[in-house]
């Protein structure tokens, strides 16, 4: 297919770079082709809608592109296409062009004789990125190109804009960004990379089908937003004259539906929450939660790993990927330690466990690596952010880190062992955390303690912290069986898959500064 996109190229490319050229003024080009549409409108031109093609780009090609000139000539493949024209070479009594449709590219060929020489003409005067319909029959040209012999030809919509120059494409960045239609349209990259994330997607939810999880669907318009720490979105409902919360996480209504007897049960889902906007980090972002009853972290830190893995097959076709211009393996076992082991062993130097466990030492080194945190915080909430400041950045290979501190998980079991870590995980990728995931707290009173806790610190100013949710608090009081959940960042996925360097590059339509 790539090679047959390079040839139509080759075939047809001098007056479509004129015709594309960026460096003629837009606003003329506008002008230009609003004319001719004023011209096409006289002559009874409407936006047709009643044009049905029966044969896609791709799949004439697979099916006639490998096959002889005139073995092709003797079958007289007939098709109807439709799509956008990219390439126009106009000649005398014949022209070329390329059409793209969402599957590919094909060449056309339109001429006087078999065309007819008044289409051939409206032809001449189309522009690129207008809409056609043609059909006609397939043939093979010189160069060995598969081309459509058009019989006849019909503007479907017109392009009133032109598209970018297009050898280079949309090249800017953030307009790319900003006008994801014209992305898509001019690079194969990208339409690549989104037709991987809806792969993902769709092969997360044929590995949980056969493993008897129940889709579901939770709010997204919360009363207290809940299962995370971070900052909402607030809105308000008239009818109810209330305020309400965009979700930053379903975690607490899914396990409301494990309490009701849903035992496997997940959602994908979209989050929205009120923080920074980074190469890793959008606004609102898509992310799969899972809930199983009778299990602990460990089943699931195996089921996400089993999962990572499969989407990769069934995205890819494989199971190692290159990004960022490491190799990336996710056939192999995950590692799995500790979250004190990880900090050792990233540390410039040797600590004891005890010292890792002592807030004045954690807070002194934090001090020296220059980072500030809050007077009141734990020994936990300092390992945390020693963590993330020493270790998060060395964790390329796909790793579990396992045995977070309580304080810094408070929906999470604790140790019977040790109360002071929670029977949590969270699976890091290239410095990336990209799964969540813990031994679910199933005592009510204690998650009313921590629930306090966390509106305690909301009070004292932390806008991240929690809110007391009585009617979970309610709904554990009924009995929540031993279970254990995940979730699973779907966009930081896509981007290790498609090598994207930024989060943005693999959501439609980011968030971004309006234009000035």
């Amino acid at each position: 297919m790539q090679e047959g996109k390079k040839r139509a190229q080759n075939e047809a490319n001098a007056p479509a770079a004129a015709e594309a050229a960026p460096a003629q003024d837009e606003n003329k080009i506008i002008a230009e082709r609003r004319a001719k549409l004023a011209k096409l409108r006289e002559e009874g031109f409407s936006y047709p809608n009643d044009f049905a093609r029966d044969q896609m780009a791709e799949k004439l090609d697979a099916a006639y592109g490998e096959l002889a000139a005139d073995e092709l000539e003797s079958r007289q493949v007939k098709a109807t296409i439709a799509g956008r024209l990219m390439l126009k070479r106009v000649m005398g009594k014949a022209s070329f062009g390329v059409v793209q449709d969402h599957t590919g590219r094909i060449q056309i060929y339109v001429s006087d004789d078999q065309t007819g020489k008044d289409q051939h003409a409206a032809y001449k005067h189309w522009d690129i990125g207008d809409i056609i319909g043609a059909s006609g029959v397939l043939f093979k040209t010189r160069t060995g190109e598969l081309t459509l012999r058009v019989t006849a030809l019909r503007l479907l919509s017109k392009s009133l804009r032109p598209l970018p120059e297009k050898w280079h494409g949309l090249t800017d960045v953030e307009q790319r960004y900003r006008q994801r239609h014209i992305d898509l349209l001019m690079n194969e990259h990208s339409r690549w990379t989104f037709a991987v994330r809806s792969r993902v997607v769709q092969g997360l939810r044929d590995f949980m089908a056969t493993t008897n999880y129940l889709e579901v669907e939770t709010p997204m318009l919360q009363p207290i937003p809940g299962g995370a720490t971070a900052r909402p979105f607030r809105t308000h409902h008239n009818a109810l004259d209330m305020d309400l919360y965009l979700r930053i996480a379903p975690e607490l209504y899914l396990k409301r539906l494990v309490v009701g007897g849903i035992e496997k049960v997940y959602e994908i889902n979209r989050n929205f929450r009120n923080e920074g906007i980074s190469t890793k980090h959008n606004p609102e972002f898509t992310m799969m939660e899972v809930y199983c009853a009778y299990t602990n972290f460990t089943y699931m830190m195996s089921l996400v790993e089993v999962l990572i893995r499969h989407a990769a097959q069934s995205a890819l076709g494989t199971t190692s990927v290159t990004y960022q211009g490491r190799t990336l393996d996710f056939g192999k076992p995950f590692a799995r330690i500790s979250m004190s082991e990880a900090i050792r062993k990233y540390a410039p130097e040797y600590w004891s466990n005890a010292q890792l466990h002592d807030r004045h030492f954690l807070a002194g080194k934090l001090t020296e690596h220059g980072v500030e945190f809050d007077a009141g915080a734990g020994w936990g909430a300092l390992h945390l952010m020693l963590f993330e400041t020493l270790v998060e950045k060395n964790l390329v290979e796909p790793t579990f880190i396992v045995d977070f501190p309580a304080e810094v998980s408070p929906l999470s079991r604790r140790y019977d062992r040790n109360p002071e870590v929670a029977e949590r995980f969270e699976l890091f990728i290239d410095g990336k955390e990209i799964a969540n995931g813990f031994s679910e707290l199933n005592d009510p009173e204690d998650q009313a303690a921590r629930f306090r806790e966390q509106a305690r610190l909301k009070d004292a100013g932390d806008q991240e912290a929690m809110y007391y949710d009585d009617d979970y608090v309610r709904a554990l009081e009924y009995g929540l069986p031993p279970t254990s959940g995940a979730g699973i960042g779907i966009d930081r996925l896509v981007m290790l898959f498609t090598d994207s360097p930024s989060i943005r590059d693999v959501i439609y339509f980011p968030h971004m500064r309006p234009e000035s």
